[in-house]
């Protein structure tokens, strides 16, 4: 293990890569480049829903992660649990088993392309982006029509 890289921007604590990443001497210290990130995300993902055991609060954060949802996006998933639900469980290391078991199969699930999961996990995606949406009223009386505001426009918006 003297010349593996300890691997924690994960946020998983026991990951090591005896290859796969290149380090490079620059006028600022030693830099690393992981190659093919996302690969190596999805290998890790795959390891650990095949883990025996429950998933620790690091390890199901990673899969939360993987799957792109937040906190509060997954607690509503998991059938409107809160976001300090899914907070606790992935600081104290409580997660229950059935929500253990329940991220490992939305995880399978996505990375085995079952159209279904991937779909509402897309739509999750989508309502989080509308939730913070801008809206403005143009034209008068009956004329009146919303419109949702473009991201290039909101930025005027708040000036």
């Amino acid at each position: 293990m003297k010349n593996w890289l300890h691997y924690t921007l994960c946020g998983l604590d026991n990951v090591w890569l005896a290859n796969g990443y290149q380090t490079k001497d620059t006028k600022y210290g030693r830099a690393i480049s992981v190659f093919d990130t996302e690969g190596l995300h999805h290998l890790l993902a795959m390891a650990l829903i095949n883990k025996t055991g429950l998933l620790n609060g690091k390890e199901f954060r990673f899969l939360r992660v993987q799957l792109g949802l937040s906190q509060q996006r997954l607690g509503g998933f998991l059938g409107g649990l809160s976001e300090n639900a899914v907070s606790l469980w992935e600081r104290k290391n409580t997660v229950p088993a059935i929500y253990d078991h329940w991220l490992r199969l939305m995880v399978i699930a996505k990375f085995s392309g079952d159209t279904k999961v991937a779909d509402a996990i897309e739509r999750i995606h989508t309502v989080e982006k509308l939730i913070h949406q801008d809206y403005v009223v143009k034209g008068l009386d009956a004329q009146r029509r919303v419109e949702v505001v473009k991201d290039s426009e909101s930025a005027l918006m708040s000036d």
